[in-house]
């Protein structure tokens, strides 16, 4: 800052009694003035001068002040949540001259996590800093502090966030199966942050300040997003888009984009795009309403649609022609199950938690090659096989998506076509993983969204898998306790008692000369294996 800006700054600093800023860029010209201490951007500014997770905002903030004293909290916390190359405070006496400088400048990333560097006070005119080779050398230092701390190649990296009502123990579970779900899309987790909150803060989930430390923390760790555990409402998104310029999306925006990965089928990938177009469609996010054109007649004549209500008309075409497409898809899978039944196959659903083990099992029952990797949502699309009992008795083993807790409705309206698979079926087969921490949870969660299907009227056996991960003894108890049979799918010999309870459900549901039709050939032949 020359002399004789910060003279002029002094002068009518003294005149209005009024703290005067000034935002400066890096080469030198004044980009805002600001009276008063709040440091609140432009828009404008905010477009023109953007902020990266890894770089600075290339701007600098300097203000005067009536009394002499050092940086406060505030100011810090605006200087790292603005990204700002430095800032500082000059002190004006009542006769106008200047006093001390404060400054103070970020810091790369450290093992001391330290923000900030605070510069001693000196007498502003005694200060001797080149700002180009000061801001120089700092950038340097961040750039070298972002190699350090890279991600793999491709990968996005973030800070996961939850904000409830729940006890530290329920979120930090809750926090553990989001990372699960960021690792399923590639993401790399950074840090976690929790915070008890009674209903959550309406504007931004947390409150403004806890949301500002949660920025700068991500901005500090060179984190790329913030993940949100909870599902953030439209006016939460904006509210916190309108903070800051990184990427922030909820839980449900991340579940949508790892079965945008995992979706291989036709139907699977409308599915999907269905569920993303209903998320999306009451976020759209403009200049409002005010300009809608639609109605037509006196007083709606004018300059034409707004590019919102544009953006939102296209969407709710779009919709529509997938739901059509559904529609067809759903009456082709009705023909195939009146096929399918004419032959008096008994069908048995695979259901249960994400990532329990249904395709590892349904592999080893019907001796099939289905993807079958140890990550959440593995399988989207219904998978259906022949399964042989040793008395030539046979049944069709259908394995579909897994379930979440708090599985959003978006999803279980677009893979409804998907779901109602399970109401053809005979039994359901109920498969948790008996090593999660939250078996109850678990268990819970599956019974409510079969419950919202109006599918608790199907018989269900509940099988505990992966029990060769904890001890014969709480294997024991468990199933004692729930009535279930455990089993391990990597383990085929442990397999025999579930075989037996099946064969049971089969032989009352088998008709009573225990013949059953040829299967078909073609599309409608399902993959035809025997258990030894």
């Amino acid at each position: 800052m020359s002399p004789d800006l910060a003279k002029v700054l002094g002068q009518l600093t003294r005149e209005l009694r009024r703290p005067i800023g000034v935002l400066l860029t890096r080469r030198g010209q004044v980009q805002e003035v600001i009276v008063g201490t709040e440091l609140t951007l432009a828009p404008v500014t905010l477009a023109l001068f953007r902020a990266g997770s890894r770089a600075l905002r290339g701007l600098r903030f300097i203000r005067t002040q009536l009394h002499d004293q050092p940086l406060n909290q505030e100011v810090l916390t605006d200087l790292a949540f603005l990204r700002l190359d430095l800032i500082g405070v000059i002190s004006v006496a009542d006769d106008g001259q200047l006093g001390h400088m404060y400054l103070a400048n970020l810091l790369p990333s450290n093992a001391t996590g330290q923000l900030f560097k605070v510069w001693p006070s000196i007498p502003f005119h005694s200060l001797k800093v080149v700002f180009d080779e000061f801001i120089q050398d700092l950038e340097t230092e961040l750039q070298q502090a972002a190699a350090q701390y890279s991600v793999a190649q491709g990968k996005e990296s973030a800070i996961l966030v939850s904000a409830s009502a729940q006890s530290r123990a329920e979120q930090e579970e809750r926090l553990t199966e989001l990372a699960e779900l960021a690792a399923s899309s590639d993401v790399t987790v950074i840090d976690r942050m929790a915070q008890r909150t009674s209903d959550g803060h309406q504007r931004y989930l947390l409150g403004s300040g806890k949301m500002k430390d949660v920025l700068i923390q991500t901005l500090h760790r060179g984190a790329d997003m913030v993940i949100f555990d909870q599902t953030l409402s439209p006016a939460q998104l904006r509210a916190i888009s309108e903070m800051t310029d990184i990427k922030v999306i909820d839980r449900t925006q991340l579940i949508l984009d790892i079965f945008a990965r995992r979706a291989h089928s036709r139907e699977g990938k409308i599915q999907v795009e269905l569920a993303q177009l209903r998320y999306l469609l009451p976020r759209l996010s403009g200049r409002g309403t005010q300009l809608s054109r639609l109605g037509g007649g006196i007083g709606t004549r004018g300059p034409g649609e707004s590019k919102l209500e544009t953006d939102r008309r296209r969407v709710r075409e779009r919709i529509t022609h997938l739901e059509r497409e559904l529609a067809r898809f759903a009456r082709h899978q009705d023909r195939r199950r009146s096929r399918r039944g004419r032959f008096g196959l008994p069908v048995i659903s695979l259901v249960g938690y994400t990532n329990a083990g249904k395709s590892t099992l349904l592999n080893v029952l019907t001796k099939s090659q289905v993807s079958a990797q140890n990550r959440l949502f593995e399988t989207l699309d219904t998978t259906s096989r022949r399964l042989r009992f040793p008395e030539d008795r046979e049944v069709i083993i259908t394995d579909t998506v897994g379930f979440i807790r708090d599985l959003p409705q978006e999803l279980v309206g677009a893979f409804r076509t998907t779901l109602d698979e399970l109401r053809e079926a005979d039994l359901l087969l109920h498969v948790v993983d008996v090593s999660a921490v939250d078996i109850d949870v678990q268990i819970t969660a599956v019974e409510t969204i079969l419950a919202e299907l109006q599918l608790t009227a199907i018989p269900r056996v509940l099988v505990f898998n992966k029990c060769d991960r904890v001890s014969p003894q709480q294997v024991e108890r468990l199933c004692q306790r729930y009535d279930a049979i455990g089993i391990s799918a990597l383990q085929p010999t442990t397999l025999r008692p579930l075989l037996a309870r099946l064969e049971l459900h089969v032989k009352a549901l088998m008709p009573v000369d225990g013949q059953t039709a040829d299967m078909p050939q073609g599309d409608d032949a399902v993959a035809l294996a025997t258990y030894e």
